[in-house]
Parts: structure tokens; C-alpha cells; sequence
């Protein structure tokens, strides 16, 4: 069964995406503090979050991420394709190392040395309970496209990484779409660009001198969305 995304809602979310530590983060979006029961997540501004669906479309994620690159990783790059490892959710600072690191609580990271991903499952929450579905898939493709990175000659790595990634990660989620690995429906784009502008003010995370702007990085997905892979190149 195909797990629904507002892709038109999904690409103003890009700015909030950072790097730190020499792997790649994202932090949280504003929120309350987040706590969990076994059946739904709830913030104190917030209706309950169905944990279980959330964990669905994390799994959706991952999977029409991956499916997409192994199909198509070798029409526009050299060598063949290996899917990174996904560690998946962790919470705080009980999540795996990368390269003698602990993880970072409210992130989700890709790293190089171990070539995994891995997310704190109250980032997670407090995206989903905010934004929505386009939160989860985000996250997973952009630090998808950060694995990808990894796999390409170093002359094909933008210098500007993280727009590089946000275009890999608006490719993927688009071709995916093509493929009939998700389904995209319109949606709350208006509402995310007013959330992605306080964000963006407000937080350092967003520094657009180590970053881009929000108007960058929205640009960039864009660009992988209306693109292709090869736009991103």
C-alpha cells in the first residue's frame, strides 16, 4: 500500500536542515517538550500523534528513498549502488556512535565513517505532530542524499553540500513519485513556508552563511524536484 506525501507542502521544509560535527544533523523545528505513551506521542500544543503511523511512514521512507536510488544510482553515476545501513531511531544520546562520536539528541544524522543513518525518534515526533508525513520523508531523503554524496567521485560533490543534498533529496522523493513508490497529493504549502520563515529567523541552525537560506535550500529541492538527479550534478 502506497503511504501518501504532500510533496508541494515538503519543499519549503528544506531550510531547517544543518550539518555539525562532521556528520550531517537536523535539528528539531521549535517545540514543546515531547513525551511518548506506547500508543501516540503528544506535545503540549499538539493533538496526540499516532506513533504507530508515524513509524509507518518512516519505514515508507526508507523504503522508496533506497528503492529509488538502486533503480536508478547508475544512470547518472558511475559504479553500482549499495544501500547505506539505516540504525533507524535512537532517543537522546543513546543512539550509535560515528567515528567515536555519540550521537546528538533531537537529530538525525548520516555518517560517512559507519556509512548508516540514524534519527532520534522525538525529532521525529516533533515534526510530525507540527508539520506532518512530509517531515519524515524529508529528513530521511535529504540525509539519503548525503549517502549518496559519499558514493560519488569527489569532483561530482558540490561545494555547496547541503543544497546538494536538498536537490538529491527532491529528486528521489519526485522520481519515487514517478515510480509509484509514494503518491503525492497538494497540500499546506502556504503553512509550511509561514513555519520554515520563524524557523529560519529565529534559530542558528539556519545560518545562511554555513547553510544557505531558506529561499536557497527551498530553491535547490526545487530544483531536484523539478530537475532530476541530473540537475543536481
Amino acid at each position: 500500500m502506497l503511504r501518501r506525501l504532500r510533496l508541494t507542502g515538503l519543499a519549503t521544509t528544506v531550510a531547517v536542515l544543518a550539518v555539525a560535527c562532521g556528520t550531517t544533523t537536523t535539528p528539531a523545528p521549535p517545540a514543546a517538550t515531547t513525551t511518548a505513551t506506547p500508543e501516540a506521542a503528544t506535545t503540549g500544543t499538539s493533538a496526540p500523534i499516532d506513533l504507530a503511523a508515524m513509524r509507518a511512514d518512516e519505514q515508507s521512507a526508507v523504503r522508496a528513498v533506497d528503492t529509488y536510488w538502486r533503480t536508478h544510482f547508475s544512470e547518472h553515476f558511475d559504479g553500482q549502488y549499495q544501500s547505506p545501513r539505516v540504525e533507524g531511531s535512537y532517543v537522546g544520546a543513546n543512539g550509535p556512535q560515528c567515528g567515536g562520536e555519540p550521537s546528538v539528541p533531537f537529530n538525525a544524522f548520516y555518517c560517512g565513517p559507519g556509512d548508516f543513518l540514524a534519527w532520534d525518534e522525538q525529532l521525529m515526533e516533533a515534526g510530525y505532530s507540527q508539520i506532518g508525513d512530509a517531515w519524515i520523508y524529508l529528513i530521511i531523503a535529504h540525509e539519503w542524499g548525503h549517502a549518496i554524496q559519499a558514493r560519488l567521485n569527489r569532483d561530482q560533490v558540490s561545494v555547496q553540500a547541503e543544497l546538494q543534498a536538498d536537490c538529491l533529496a527532491g529528486a528521489a522523493l519526485q522520481g519515487a513519485a514517478k515510480d509509484g513508490l509514494i503518491e503525492i497529493e497538494p497540500g499546506d504549502s502556504e503553512e509550511l513556508a509561514k513555519t520554515l520563515a520563524a524557523v529560519a529567523d529565529d534559530y542558528p541552525w539556519t545560518n545562511e552563511s554555513d547553510h544557505g537560506n531558506a529561499q536557497e535550500r527551498t530553491s535547490a529541492f526545487n530544483t531536484g524536484v523539478q530537475g532530476g538527479v541530473q540537475a543536481c550534478a
